[in-house]
């Protein structure tokens, strides 16, 4: 039974994800994801499961930062995971009678609408996480009358559910992925995304377009790309990729070192199966069997079998 750390306390999206991911897994719930992180590099954990990004506010900052400067460690499956927001207060609450909401910020911005219309008066408080705010509300003498989390949150801390699924939109999907401390690799499934950190080695005209045509001449499809402030000063950033296929496949491998020749870092964070199935178009002259051809052939060419 392994031992998976992640975004606690009881009752966050992060517990939803990992259950799925993990039914038997033993659950180490941290106060933050760099907390939960820190515990896979120490080997407190076996490994962790954190949020990467949400199809509303993008990237979770703080998971990028983390695999980009702590321990290395590797992604070795992700999830997605319907985000569905409740109004939880103690029981015999009405919503008139709330004027005092504690919850994430990024519930906040997810829930703007349903606030606005059924909470005018309200003061919304931001939280550590959904959970922290549904144990808050959840203690007597509590200041707050209610809060804004996931279901799982209610059931936690006893709290009864006013309202369901109030976001603004019904298809809001968090990314949340499971990693390890460094080891085997995932086996090659042909619907498979891979992660890299890359960092330049220096700063000039054209590097990011340089980064782009070593995926671009192979075929190599990009599915997420951010960039992050180094610390170095103004204008001096780092780059995360996501991109369709295996580093066993042989352009994606080819990608990646093409990148490792021009950049001043390449961090490898994984090639692992994408959960929503989508396999790649593989582009004329970029299959196994295309680049092995081509392999055999310069090798002729070079043995003067002309």
């Amino acid at each position: 039974m392994p031992r998976l750390a992640y975004l606690g306390p009881e009752g966050t999206f992060t517990e939803e994800a990992l259950r799925l991911l993990d039914p038997t897994a033993e659950q180490l719930p941290c106060a933050t994801v760099s907390a939960a992180l820190n515990a896979a590099r120490t080997g407190d954990a076996d490994g962790a499961v954190v949020p990467l990004e949400n199809s509303i506010e993008g990237a979770i900052t703080t998971t990028l930062d983390e695999f980009a400067w702590g321990e290395p460690l590797l992604i070795t499956a992700e999830l997605l995971l319907p985000v569905q927001f409740s109004l939880l207060a103690r029981p015999d609450t009405e919503i008139p009678h709330i004027k005092r909401v504690y919850t994430h910020p990024a519930a906040i911005t997810q829930c703007r609408a349903f606030i606005s219309r059924e909470l005018p008066d309200a003061v919304v408080v931001a939280a550590p996480s959904t959970a922290a705010a549904a144990q808050e509300v959840s203690l007597p003498g509590s200041p707050y009358d209610a809060a804004i989390a996931a279901r799982i949150a209610g059931e936690h801390y006893g709290l009864v559910e006013l309202a369901g699924d109030i976001g603004d939109r019904s298809d809001t999907v968090t990314r949340f992925v499971r990693v390890s401390r460094p080891g085997p690799l995932p086996a090659v499934t042909g619907s498979d995304r891979t992660t890299l950190v890359v960092f330049l080695a220096d700063d000039h005209p054209g590097a990011l377009l340089e980064m782009l045509t070593e995926f671009s001449v192979r075929g190599v499809n990009l599915t997420r790309i951010e960039s992050r402030p180094t610390g170095d000063g103004i204008g001096r950033y780092f780059f995360h990729f996501d991109f369709e296929g295996h580093i066993a496949d042989a352009r994606v491998g080819e990608a990646i070192a093409g990148l490792h020749r021009i950049c001043g870092e390449v961090r490898f964070l994984g090639s692992y199966p994408r959960a929503d199935g989508v396999a790649p178009q593989i582009k004329r002259g970029t299959a196994d069997a295309e680049f092995a051809e081509a392999g055999d052939w310069l090798a002729r060419i070079r043995s003067g079998q002309v």
